[in-house]
């Protein structure tokens, strides 16, 4: 493709600038960069892109996009523009020719339970026969390829040409999880949403956001149009007060979900146990009896949300139901791990107070004895949450054993100090250790026969970011190592391992 027809709705190009070069790739990482890319050099949070343009020349790029003004000495391959990632957005849409027009998009965003309702819709649309990819915190998936996320919403320019494979593939549809992150960066601009689904806001990413004005008006932009009409159908949960907010917003369709009496999809019935729950909706097309393996309220509200979705797009109740009953479980969301002990293990992504409480509650309900948390704070991240989680966990725990999560290149202990002001306000027990196996061992020991242990903050991830190295540590296979080496072991598992095993993989140290 030319440059100017990628940059057509872009920017006018300077006099000088070779309009007819042909443009074989774009990229924003000068690592991608191949003979005839075009480069958009993007100043982030850790790195900025100008600093990588002598590589991308050095590397064959054609021409470099960027929002300061040209060098004299690249002033015939510099193209400027006001908003870089906006630009980025538009160039990668007409250099794929738009696959996203040949797929109906459902943008589902929110504090919590982003995961688990993107990953439900994703099981009803394949009930109902509408192949479609996932894009969201754990994973992306299209076209038979799964690989790990990076980001909760991939760059405009990854997603675009994850599209473009999909709508080659004969998908149509794209479940995207929308961070607020996303939303602020433009990363989803010029998206036309089929559906856009909003589940609650609670504190979180203050560090980015500052205060939660601005982090709710990152979120109601997916509700605005992103350069595009807004979404054909907004869906929306009415329990929380600032989807009461969003419901102001004009041109799209709107269906509401929640507990409140005036709520078109609302609960009728529900009862939850350790086997999942059962549920009757009241929905636009009448009750619907619902059956799924997930558990507690939290998930109600998940599976309302993708009920609501459904119903707004047009899906048969017998889908819908088919759907939910499919998915069996979300990795790292209340997932159990079971070595055949007399106590239930339960690791969930919980890194908000709002969350932990949520899972803390669900759990108590589920506790026969004593609730044990393993939890801790994360690194480079909102402060101002540390203590409120702390709080949380105490307060709702029997014992609270606080550790460190992804410290980054913060200390662990002053992490660990800002979550035990909230700690100490409640006057409950609590542990420390900085080291999270050992943490995660001093629960699973100190367990007894109808308690409960969630370990939480980490959820899916399977590695650990210390200050200058990631390491390989999973929530769910530490725990596991930790019950056999106990003497616990489920039917057909080898017994307590031997020295080396995760410890020895832990030493094999790779940068993510």
């Amino acid at each position: 493709m030319k440059l100017g027809e990628v940059l057509a709705n872009v920017s006018r190009l300077p006099s000088g600038v070779a309009v007819n070069a042909e443009v074989t790739s774009l990229a924003y990482d000068s690592r991608r960069v191949e003979r005839g890319s075009l480069f958009f050099a993007i100043r982030g949070e850790k790195a900025d892109g100008h600093d990588y343009i002598p590589r991308a020349i050095e590397r064959g790029a054609i021409g470099v996009v960027s929002e300061r003004p040209a060098p004299p000495e690249l002033a015939s391959r510099w193209i400027q523009v006001p908003q870089i990632r906006r630009a980025l957005a538009e160039a990668a849409g007409a250099f794929y020719d738009h696959p996203d027009a040949f797929l109906r998009l459902i943008g589902v965003t929110g504090t919590n339970g982003k995961t688990t309702t993107a990953f439900l819709l994703e099981r009803i649309l394949e009930a109902a026969g509408i192949p479609a990819g996932l894009f969201g915190t754990i994973e992306y998936r299209w076209h038979g390829r799964t690989i790990q996320a990076v980001n909760t919403t991939p760059e405009s320019l990854d997603l675009m040409s994850c599209f473009d494979e999909l709508a080659r593939s004969g998908a149509q549809a794209a479940v995207l999880e929308v961070s607020s992150h996303a939303l602020a960066q433009e990363r989803v601009w010029g998206l036309h949403f089929a559906a856009a689904v909003f589940t609650n806001l609670t504190r979180d990413h203050l560090d980015y956001h500052k205060d939660f004005e601005s982090y709710f008006a990152a979120k109601r932009r997916l509700f605005e149009g992103l350069g595009t009409p807004p979404p054909e159908l907004a869906v929306i949960n009415v329990d929380d007060e600032w989807g009461e907010r969003l419901l102001q917003l004009s041109g799209s369709r709107q269906i509401t979900y929640g507990a409140k009496p005036g709520a078109q999809v609302r609960v009728k019935q529900f009862s939850s146990d350790l086997a999942g729950l059962k549920a009757v909706f009241e929905t636009p097309g009448g009750t619907l009896d619902i059956v799924s393996p997930l558990v507690g309220r939290p998930n109600l509200l998940n599976i309302l949300a993708a009920t609501a979705t459904a119903f707004g797009l047009g899906i048969a109740a017998d889908k819908i139901r088919s759907g939910i009953e499919g998915l069996e479980a979300v990795p790292g969301r209340f997932e159990r791990v079971d070595a055949g002990q007399p106590f239930l293990v339960v690791v969930d992504y919980a890194h908000t107070d709002d969350a932990l409480k949520n899972v803390l509650g669900v759990a108590r309900e589920m506790a026969k004895n004593r609730l044990l948390v393993v939890f801790g704070c994360g690194g480079e991240r909102d402060r101002s949450k540390r203590p409120l989680m702390g709080e949380a966990a105490a307060s709702l725990a029997d014992i609270a054993y606080l550790t460190s999560d992804n410290p980054r290149a913060e200390d662990p202990l002053a992490i660990l100090n800002d979550v035990m002001v909230g700690l100490q306000r409640t006057g409950r027990p609590y542990q420390v250790n900085v080291d999270r196996e050992t943490a995660i061992r001093k629960a699973l020991e100190e367990a007894r026969e109808g308690d409960v242990v969630v370990i939480t903050g980490k959820g899916h991830e399977t590695y650990q970011i210390l200050k200058e190295q990631t390491i390989p540590f999973d929530d769910r296979e530490v725990a596991r190592k930790v019950l056999r080496e106990l003497g616990y072991a489920s039917p057909g598992e080898p017994g307590p391992s031997s020295a080396g095993g995760l410890n020895s993989q832990r030493n094999r140290h790779r940068t993510i």
